[in-house]
């Protein structure tokens, strides 16, 4: 009843523009339409939000704003596909067309709607999940590593089907489409040699979303430089460095090389660091000292089971002392590194000057009846006036030049 009317509106205001030619008026009619209904949306979209009941509830007003495109385009292409059926300025042809381009627009909006649900839904998961007190971060890594893997995966295959599907409402596509089929051997040959890395960095994405090798904000060392899993994708991962730059790493890498994960099982890590002192260093002292000054570490994660202080190796000149200590992660571990070098640094220079690496030269001859310094290498005695300027050393007197033959 409520079509027949709306219908009947239609060809109303249809019968206004009769004075124009009959496809322009057709057109006007199916943009007032339109209008009539985008008013309409934004009036409910803006309006529903405000009820009384519904102002507190957060998950309404989200829900209207992620929607409210979808929302307006669904009512929209209902009122111009309704208001299509009232208009007489088109051919057959013609209508049957648009009949079949507001089908494909309905697939579109309504597909790509449900995906902004989906995404909706598992956004406000992790946010619930990230806001749980006594969550464990590797438990909440390990949940935003798969939803975010997997609901690209979906939204991918999904968008793909609801593009598909729209496109074989047109007669010329489901033909293109039977033709594709009745030559499905070389066209899946040639498809599958092209897609092939695609398809390999997709079927990785779903081994990582399942095996879990890298985790979302895990901290791996790549070439060298350390790089937190910033973002992944369905097909690459995005990496951030310490100084901010991004590594696009294929997804598959992670699949097909080794790499080092320093927060798999735990954030926690060990800082080592070496300090090369004199012989003469006690060593007993120095490990009192170096208890007192961890204690005062704020990055120290206060694990009494993970310190150390031991002699590691030695060479001709000093000894080289390993100090380790614990820290809750990778960040605190460097900063905890640098404060312990200093702190001991400080109190070696102040309490211990002595145990600083020094060079040592020892002369000695090369036999026993040999003295350390041959006299070839010793100056010879100056005579220094006790009076009067120096005029140098005393030098004995030139013998007088010979006298040449036939020369007075």
């Amino acid at each position: 009843m409520i079509e027949n009317s709306y219908v009947r509106s239609i060809r109303r205001l249809g019968h206004l523009l009769d004075w124009l030619p009959s496809p322009l008026g057709s057109i006007l009619v199916l943009v007032f339409a339109a209008g009539i209904a985008l008013l309409s949306s934004r009036i409910i979209t803006d309006a529903l939000p405000r009820l009384p009941g519904l102002r507190r509830i957060q998950f309404i007003h989200a829900i209207i704003a992620r929607l409210r495109a979808p929302i307006r385009n669904f009512l929209m292409i209902i009122a111009a596909s309704a208001a299509l059926q009232a208009t007489v300025g088109f051919t057959d042809a013609t209508t049957s067309f648009l009949e079949q381009v507001f089908i494909c627009l309905f697939i579109l909006n309504l597909g790509f709607g449900i995906i902004r649900t989906f995404r909706l839904l598992t956004d406000q998961y992790l946010t619930r999940i990230s806001a749980r007190e006594h969550a464990d971060d590797i438990t909440v890594r390990s949940h935003q590593t798969q939803i975010r893997v997997l609901r690209r995966l979906i939204e991918i295959s999904f968008g793909v089907l609801t593009v598909a599907s729209s496109l074989m409402v047109f007669h010329s596509v489901q033909k293109f489409g039977v033709s594709l089929f009745a030559s499905a051997g070389a066209a899946s040959l040639i498809v599958g040699l092209s897609a092939r890395p695609a398809l390999t960095n997709l079927i990785a994405g779903i081994q990582i979303a399942v095996t879990q090798p890298i985790r979302m904000e895990d901290m791996l060392i790549l070439n060298g430089d350390w790089a937190w899993v910033e973002e992944i994708n369905a097909t690459y991962v995005v990496l951030r460095t310490w100084d901010r730059r991004r590594y696009i790493v294929p997804i598959s890498y992670f699949l097909e090389n080794p790499f080092q994960n320093w927060t798999h099982s735990s954030p926690s890590l060990i800082a080592s660091l070496f300090l090369w002192l004199d012989y003469q260093t006690p060593v007993d002292r120095l490990r009192e000292m170096y208890f007192e000054e961890l204690a005062k570490c704020p990055d120290w994660d206060q694990d009494k089971t993970s310190i150390g202080c031991q002699i590691a190796d030695s060479n001709a000149q000093v000894m080289s002392i390993r100090l380790i200590a614990g820290a809750p992660d990778a960040n605190s571990m460097w900063d905890l590194a640098c404060d312990i070098r200093e702190r001991m640094l400080r109190r070696l220079r102040l309490e211990m000057p002595e145990c600083l690496p020094r060079g040592r030269t020892a002369i000695v001859p090369g036999a026993p009846e040999q003295n350390a310094w041959p006299d070839a290498l010793v100056a010879p005695p100056v005579n220094r006036p006790q009076d009067g300027p120096y005029r140098g050393p005393d030098m004995p007197a030139s013998p007088p030049p010979a006298a040449t033959p036939g020369r007075p």
